[in-house]
């Protein structure tokens, strides 16, 4: 699992590979993400858009960037927790994804950032 706290928001993100999505033998290759984004904060915050940075396994990068996750804008309370899966396809048996949420303070009024651990995306070949 990998894991980081920025700003009171704890995100961990566990992944795995989906071979039953993917086709080998045309370079795509498809990876499940598993997201849980917790409030450590006292106050009530709200998820309003993810940016993440897709590396391939050949340094090409991809950027992503859309309101919310999964079509929803999450409200979290105190210790609240919201998970969701995603996927992404890759031209390569390895890659990684990074980013961050842009989340919205409802009890100050303010925006800020919280940062998505980096999480390595890897085909079961080359798993330990």
């Amino acid at each position: 699992m990998f894991s980081k706290t920025t700003h009171g928001i704890k995100i961990n993100v566990e992944t795995s590979f989906l071979p039953e999505k993917s086709n080998p033998d045309h370079n795509y290759y498809v990876y499940a993400y598993y997201v849980t984004i917790e409030n450590t904060l006292k106050d009530k915050v709200q998820l309003l858009s993810r940016h993440w940075i897709i590396t391939d396994g050949m340094g090409n990068k991809h950027e992503v960037k859309g309101e919310g996750v999964i079509g929803e804008q999450p409200i979290l309370k105190h210790q609240e927790k919201h998970a969701y899966q995603s996927w992404s396809p890759l031209p390569t048996k390895m890659g990684k994804m990074e980013g961050s949420y842009l989340m919205y303070n409802l009890d100050t009024n303010k925006k800020f950032e919280v940062q998505i651990p980096a999480f390595i995306l890897v085909h079961h070949e080359l798993e330990n």
